[in-house]
């Protein structure tokens, strides 16, 4: 993986997604930012954040980051990150949808997840999945399809609200985004390698309401209602039943 991150096809590839990452992580507000597994150069991919703590948790061990961990079991509490960076770690990991678990476990309510990947339908893609000599992706990942994200993140309650396709094999193609529509002279970026998905984790605040017919109501009460059960026991005893009690 370093060996294809050196070459000029890596480099021109990981300056495209970290400008993605220019563009979206400045806008995203809190307090603590999560890298989790070993992609680009180090710690740049999260620097544009303007959050006081950005964490690296990488998956090899490699300088600058802050822990080594197991994608299966990340070592922080529930709800502490309010952005989780998922760097192609869903296409290395064995068991991706466990690590997306994961992930939407550590964000914030309203926090956001951001994932880069390869595209399977790419040029790039088919020339992984035919397996020639020289593969054009860095080997032994597994490449999963947007729709099929898609799907993990919906059943995880989590909105998909920016998708950016870009590819550096398109050379006279710029980047393409969802929020962009769909037009002749962007058809060729469903062909693009990369895209980088931006979810939002959706949580309805529970808002504690008091009983508002207690409150039009303030004299009924328990011990009210057992006293007016105890004054039609004694008018049907008195054979008055269906009478109105008289005031005394």
């Amino acid at each position: 993986m370093d060996q294809w991150q050196q070459s000029q096809r890596g480099q021109q590839y990981l300056a495209l997604e970290q400008a993605a990452l220019d563009r979206v992580l400045p806008g995203l507000f809190g307090r603590c930012i999560v890298q989790v597994g070993s992609w680009g150069a180090q710690r740049s991919q999260i620097d544009p954040a303007q959050m006081p703590l950005r964490l690296l948790l990488g998956t090899v061990s490699q300088a600058g980051a802050d822990a080594r961990i197991d994608t299966s079991a990340l070592p922080m509490a529930k709800g502490q990150a309010d952005a989780v960076l998922l760097p192609h770690s869903l296409e290395y990991a064995a068991s991706p949808h466990r690590l997306l678990r994961e992930a939407d476990r550590l964000l914030s309510p309203r926090g956001h997840l951001i994932i880069l990947g390869f595209n399977p339908v790419s040029l790039w893609g088919l020339r992984q999945t035919i397996g020639l000599r020289h593969p054009a992706l860095p080997a032994g990942g597994r490449l999963l399809s947007l729709r099929r994200i898609c799907d993990w993140l919906h059943l995880l309650d989590l909105e998909v609200i920016d998708l950016c396709r870009f590819g550096a094999g398109f050379p006279w193609t710029r980047s393409v985004a969802r929020r962009d529509g769909w037009t002749l002279w962007r058809m060729p970026g469903l062909l693009h390698e990369g895209f980088m998905l931006v979810a939002r984790k959706r949580t309805v605040p529970l808002t504690p309401m008091r009983d508002r017919w207690a409150q039009r109501q303030p004299g009924i009460s328990a011990a009210g209602v057992r006293v007016s059960f105890e004054a039609a026991a004694r008018r049907r005893d008195d054979g008055r039943w269906g009478e109105p009690e008289r005031q005394s």
